[in-house]
């Protein structure tokens, strides 16, 4: 386990720094919203992009990984929707802050699994973080478009809600790399070398915005929606994902780069979303911060226990 500690150690610091930066009068609060849009509309992105491009799938046992994570993935969703009335009544949730819950649950860190790939794995682990990045972003960017524009517009039409799934970047880059690599020729080298320099600088930035948005006085208070939100996404959706996998029976190091996929924290594209279409923003960015600072134990804690499970 310190193993892994030392390897994740490095990417939270620079989380850390983020938030350092932010703190400092270095730079106005429009810099780091404008930082936001642009890690939205270019930086993950093109990061996402480039991955998915360039990830060789060919070990990866595709159907069982598909099987997983869709499999928990609905189920959480279809759980955290159900449960919607009882956090209305019981503890007074309004539906923009619902929507905020719901994204924080459904809602995985790709870049940071990506950065904690790529210190603790070998390169089949960046690939699985890229194949599940290619399986997920689409269903996930879709349900939560659908969920935050159902829940904050006061007369929701499906016609709105579809067209702001079809314009969303992160949706149109993982299917625009889909396409490219069933095209039976590449995409020019040097077009593809720039977007790989937009996309090494996209995990640095990426990491320090995470860092920026994050909210540490929220962690001395936390809610009842909160607490929800970080035990559906840091303990329930990581068991239904390796529950499921091991009774499809995947094991060794590919059941330990899906344990990390389903392990990390919600992503911060989804505060720039509740932002932009009138969710709980706030709310947002408090479940973010609890979530990603509990990681820091859980994501070790949960390799190391699939570890032992599967003997490795």
């Amino acid at each position: 386990m310190l193993t892994v500690f030392a390897a994740i150690l490095p990417i939270f610091l620079l989380i850390l720094f983020g938030q350092a930066l932010r703190r400092l009068p270095l730079f106005a609060v429009e810099f780091w919203r404008g930082l936001d849009v642009m890690g939205f509309y270019v930086l993950y992105p093109a990061l996402l992009f480039v991955t998915i491009v360039r990830a060789d799938f060919s070990a990866l046992s595709f159907d069982v990984i598909v099987i997983a994570l869709l499999a928990a993935g609905f189920a959480i969703a279809a759980a955290t929707l159900a449960a919607w009335p009882l956090m209305r009544s019981a503890i007074g949730l309004s539906r923009p802050s619902f929507s905020s819950v719901f994204q924080t649950t459904v809602r995985w860190n790709g870049f940071l699994a990506f950065a904690v790939a790529e210190k603790l794995f070998p390169p089949e682990g960046a690939a699985m973080v890229a194949l599940v990045m290619a399986i997920m972003i689409i269903p996930i960017n879709v349900e939560s478009v659908a969920v935050v524009a159902w829940f904050t517009e006061k007369s929701p039409k499906l016609g709105a809600v579809a067209r702001k799934i079809a314009v969303n970047p992160l949706v149109l880059a993982a299917a625009a790399a889909l396409i490219v690599r069933s095209l039976p020729f590449s995409i020019p080298g040097p077009l593809m070398e720039m977007l790989n320099l937009v996309a090494r600088a996209a995990l640095g930035m990426g990491l320090m915005a995470i860092g920026a948005g994050l909210r540490p006085q929220d962690t001395l208070r936390p809610n009842a929606a909160i607490l929800l939100a970080v035990a559906n996404k840091l303990i329930v959706f990581p068991a239904l994902v390796v529950g499921i996998a091991i009774l499809l029976g995947l094991s060794g190091p590919q059941l330990a780069y899906l344990t990390l996929c389903a392990a990390v924290p919600t992503a911060m594209n989804g505060y720039v979303l509740a932002r932009q279409m009138g969710g709980d923003a706030e709310l947002y960015a408090a479940i973010a911060t609890i979530q990603t600072a509990v990681s820091f134990l859980s994501i070790p804690l949960a390799l190391a226990a699939v570890a032992q499970f599967s003997g490795g």
